[in-house]
C-alpha cells in the first residue's frame, strides 16, 4: 500500500479536487397523474478529496449534454475544481452491470472531445483512475454505495417525481455533510466539532423540525409527507450505521480505553431528528469491579446525563482504517 496522494492530506479548497461517480438508473415520474409513464435518470455525486464533503445531482439522462449540464451546475454551487478523479469506461462494466450506458457514453468519441474541450476551456485537469482498480477510487465507491443502497431500500418500488428525487437526495446529501468529524477545541465547556458542512457554508446545518411520521402507512400520507417520510428512515437507517463504524471494537485480548474524562463524545439515541446529533463532553466514569469503564457522566447542552458507554461514540476516532480521519497508508487515491 502506498501513500495517500496529496490532495487527500493537504488543506485545498473545498472541491478543488475531487472524485465522481454515478449511480443508477432509478425510474422517476413523469408526472403525477395515475399511471404516469417513467423515465430513467441517474445520480451523479461530487466528493472533495480533502474535506469529504459531498455533492448530489440527478441527471435527466446520459448524454453528453446533460453530462455537461450537471458538471456546470456542480461548479456553479460549488466552484471550479483543478483536478476531477474518476472511473473510466471499463470501470463502469462488471460490478457495474447497470452502469454499462454509461460505460457506453465514456466510449464515444464525440463525448470525449467534448468534455475534454470543456474543461480544457475551464483549466480543469480530469484524470481517470487505472482499470479495474476500485481501491483507487475508494472515496466515491464507498460514497455512492451509502447513498444507493439505503435509497433501494427506503423507496423501494415508490416512483418519485423528478423534483421529488431531488428533494430527498438534497436532504441525504446534507445529512451525510452533517456527520462530527472532530473537536472544535479542546476547551471541557465547548461542545461544538467539526463537519463537513463547516468547509462548505462556514457553520453546520440545520433542519426545519418536523414530526416524526416514520410510523404512519403510506396510504395516509400526502405527497410531501411521503418524501419527508423518505427522508427520516433514510437518517435513521444512515445514522445506526454511522454511529456502528465510530465504535470499532478490538479483539477481547486487546486492552484499550478510549473513554476517560473530558473525551468528547456522541451519544447514541434513536429518538433524535434529522441534522441533530447529541455532543457530550464525559465528566466522570465508573469503572468496574475489573477496572473497565462501562458507564459515564455526561454534560450535554441540556444537562448531566448517565449513559452505559455502549451508547457512547468517542470524538476524534483514532483508528488507522477510520472513515473519518486520512492515515498515512492507503491506494494511488485512498481507501474509504
Amino acid at each position: 500500500m502506498g501513500n495517500l496522494p496529496e490532495p487527500r492530506v493537504q488543506p485545498f479548497q473545498p472541491f478543488q479536487n475531487c472524485g465522481i461517480d454515478f449511480a443508477g438508473p432509478i425510474y422517476v415520474r413523469t408526472s403525477l397523474r395515475r399511471n404516469a409513464p417513467t423515465s430513467k435518470a441517474y445520480i451523479c455525486l461530487f466528493i472533495c478529496l480533502s474535506t469529504k464533503a459531498i455533492h448530489i445531482q440527478l441527471v435527466e439522462d446520459l448524454s453528453t449534454p446533460s453530462f455537461l449540464a450537471s458538471l456546470k451546475r456542480f461548479i456553479s454551487r460549488r466552484g471550479k475544481p483543478s483536478t476531477i478523479f474518476s472511473d473510466n469506461a471499463t470501470n463502469f462494466v462488471g460490478a457495474h452491470n447497470e452502469l454499462k450506458e454509461l460505460a457506453e457514453l465514456w466510449k464515444n468519441q464525440t463525448h470525449s472531445e467534448s468534455i475534454i474541450s470543456y474543461l480544457a476551456s475551464n483549466e480543469i485537469d480530469w484524470k481517470f483512475i487505472p482499470p479495474k482498480s476500485p481501491n483507487f477510487g475508494g472515496m466515491w465507491e464507498s460514497s455512492i454505495k451509502l447513498v444507493k443502497n439505503h435509497l433501494k431500500r427506503i423507496v423501494g418500488n415508490t416512483k418519485l417525481t423528478f423534483s421529488e428525487y431531488v428533494t430527498v437526495l438534497t436532504q441525504i446529501e446534507a445529512y451525510i455533510n452533517s456527520r462530527p468529524l472532530f473537536p472544535l477545541s479542546s476547551d471541557p465547556n465547548d461542545l461544538s466539532v467539526l463537519t463537513p458542512a463547516h468547509f462548505l457554508t462556514g457553520s453546520s446545518l440545520l433542519d426545519t423540525p418536523e414530526t416524526d411520521i416514520r410510523h404512519l402507512p403510506v396510504n395516509r400520507l400526502t405527497r410531501w409527507q411521503h418524501v419527508t417520510q423518505i427522508c427520516q428512515h433514510f437518517w435513521k437507517r444512515w445514522t445506526r450505521e454511522y454511529l456502528q463504524e465510530l465504535q470499532g471494537r478490538n479483539k477481547w485480548t486487546t486492552s484499550r480505553e478510549s473513554i476517560s474524562p473530558g473525551t468528547l463524545v456522541l451519544v447514541k439515541d434513536d429518538q433524535t431528528p434529522p441534522l441533530s446529533w447529541i455532543i457530550a463532553r464525559v465528566e466522570r466514569t465508573y469503572p468496574g469491579p475489573d477496572g473497565k469503564v462501562r458507564v459515564a457522566d455526561l454534560r450535554t447542552k441540556a444537562g448531566v446525563l448517565k449513559r452505559n458507554i455502549r451508547s457512547l461514540c468517542p470524538l476524534p476516532v483514532d483508528d488507522e482504517d477510520s472513515l473519518l480521519k486520512p492515515t498515512l497508508q492507503g491506494g494511488e487515491h485512498g481507501k474509504a
